[in-house]
């Protein structure tokens, strides 16, 4: 078991902390060497104490298409690990527009009309798969997951006079439905990360996943320690460290703490 140092980006809006990263934007090299290589996934603790631009991320086939060959899309998560009261963000759009709308919406500087808005409160889960309109709100502190990419295409900054990519962005959009903000569910898996929350009430015992027919470094398993404290695998842990288990690695803790256990999703070759 490997424990991460954090590498803190500073932002207009606040900052991130990128906290599982083999990402060459901020990458924890001790990190790389353990798991061997491009850790699939990219998990980052994000303050935001401003609210961010309105985004959206390409999925893997729009990446290449726009990045390179060798881009990965970007779908994430969001779990709140605090909220001020009346929080909120944006998650997707209030209906659906067609690229045309979006682009007189923005020359017009009433995008905001379009933008579905939801209030937050700690413990509640939004996933975002790449496609989706999404802003994080002043406010808030967020356990973030996501493929390991660093594209975004901003779509609207709230005036600040930073680039945008008006057209990129619309490009991206998808109209699929937008899931509803709740509690976290307990589990939940997409098609590139599983997350399960672990509270962990005297001891408990389990191990990290096994290894694939081909070991590589999507076999590594990490655990987020949300809050509380405890023993973990011999090691005294506090609320927001992370870490890195090998496959299989046996998982023994003691104490009143939960963690949030991160699992990439095993992705077919090609």
């Amino acid at each position: 078991m490997l424990g991460l140092t954090a590498i803190k980006s500073d932002k207009i809006w606040g900052y991130e902390l990128w906290i599982a990263s083999t990402h060459p934007n901020g990458k924890q090299e001790e990190f790389e060497r353990f798991c061997g290589g491009d850790y699939p996934l990219l998990v980052k603790v994000i303050q935001a104490n401003d609210t961010l631009s309105v985004q959206i991320h390409p999925d893997d086939a729009t990446a290449k298409l726009y990045e390179g060959e060798n881009s990965r899309g970007k779908t994430e998560c969001w779990y709140v690990l605090d909220a001020e009261e009346g929080a909120r963000l944006v998650c997707g759009l209030n209906g659906i527009y067609t690229a045309s709308e979006l682009r007189k919406a923005l020359k017009a500087n009433s995008i905001q009309d379009c933008l579905n808005y939801v209030s937050v409160k700690k413990g509640d889960f939004i996933y975002i798969p790449s496609g989706t309109v999404h802003a994080i709100g002043g406010g808030l502190r967020l356990l973030e997951v996501q493929q390991s990419c660093d594209i975004t295409y901003r779509f609207f900054d709230w005036g600040r006079g930073r680039e945008c990519h008006e057209e990129k962005a619309i490009a991206c959009i998808k109209d699929s439905p937008v899931r509803s903000v709740s509690s976290f569910p307990g589990v939940f898996s997409c098609p590139y990360f599983t997350l399960e929350q672990i509270f962990v009430e005297g001891q408990y015992e389990d191990s990290a996943d096994p290894a694939s027919s081909t070991p590589s470094a999507e076999d590594f398993t990490l655990l987020f320690i949300i809050e509380g404290s405890g023993i973990l695998n011999g090691k005294k842990v506090k609320a927001e460290e992370i870490y890195a288990l090998e496959a299989g690695e046996e998982i023994k803790a003691e104490g009143d703490f939960s963690m949030m256990r991160i699992v990439p999703q095993k992705q077919k070759k090609h």
